[in-house]
């Protein structure tokens, strides 16, 4: 799934307000509110065309994720696939095989604890719909965003953290490919793609590092510093 995490710390009172797509439609964003006490999390796998900013909020840095980075897709049959999803394209039903990459339930019950969390994806909203209610356990993902928010540039679609509306000083992207975050490439926490390798612990190791950001007013004074074992 090509997509990207944003996390935002946000009140008790905020965290119960929607987010609103144009027109409010459910096509454009997908809404699960819920309340969990003073730190959110917003995974979205939602892409927004009308640049509309989300509702104002106080808190923490905002993370998006790419195909690789959370999960693995392929149109091939995967034995051992955690997830398979029907999807219709042009007329014709394909099964798409989805495989979590290693502790990645972990990760998301952690960041929502920590932060406001959206998946902000370029996948279309038939697949990445049901992967991320599959994938979900915890209602981390309160807003979805798709493909039709993204900027298309240069052959890629870009996620423009600016239309989120938030001070990019608590803006946080992570995502395993550089052209997801071309615009903003000081926001991001890079991480390596992931297909099929079991043994990999990424998305562990990088907890003590996300729960460092989260108490931070500005994460530039983090991410633009080298980090250890950084790629």
């Amino acid at each position: 799934m090509d997509s990207s995490a944003v996390i935002t710390q946000i009140s008790k009172e905020e965290a119960r307000g929607p987010l609103r797509g144009k027109g409010d439609q459910k096509s454009a964003a997908s809404q699960k509110p819920r309340s969990r006490g003073i730190l959110h999390s917003l995974f979205c796998c939602v892409c927004r065309d009308d640049g509309e900013a989300l509702p104002p909020h106080s808190g923490a840095p905002l993370l998006v994720e790419e195909n690789g980075t959370l999960v693995h897709s392929s149109f091939k049959p995967v034995n051992n696939a955690d997830f398979i999803i029907p999807v219709e394209i042009d007329g014709v039903v394909h099964q798409v095989y989805v495989l979590k990459r290693p502790h990645v339930d972990e990760f998301l019950q952690r960041m929502g604890e920590l932060f406001e969390c959206v998946l902000f994806t370029a996948s279309l909203a038939k697949y990445a719909d049901p992967v991320a209610d599959l994938l979900d356990k915890w209602g981390a993902f309160r807003a979805r965003l798709f493909r039709e928010s993204c900027v298309f540039h240069r052959g890629n679609y870009v996620k423009d953290l600016s239309r989120l509306g938030r001070d990019l000083r608590r803006v946080l992207i992570l995502d395993n490919s550089p052209a997801s975050y071309v615009f903003h490439p000081d926001n991001a926490v890079p991480v390596a793609s992931w297909f099929d390798n079991m043994s990999d612990t990424e998305l562990h190791d990088l907890l003590p590092f996300f729960e460092q950001l989260s108490r931070v007013d500005d994460v530039y004074s983090v991410l633009r510093q080298p980090r250890p074992g950084s790629q």
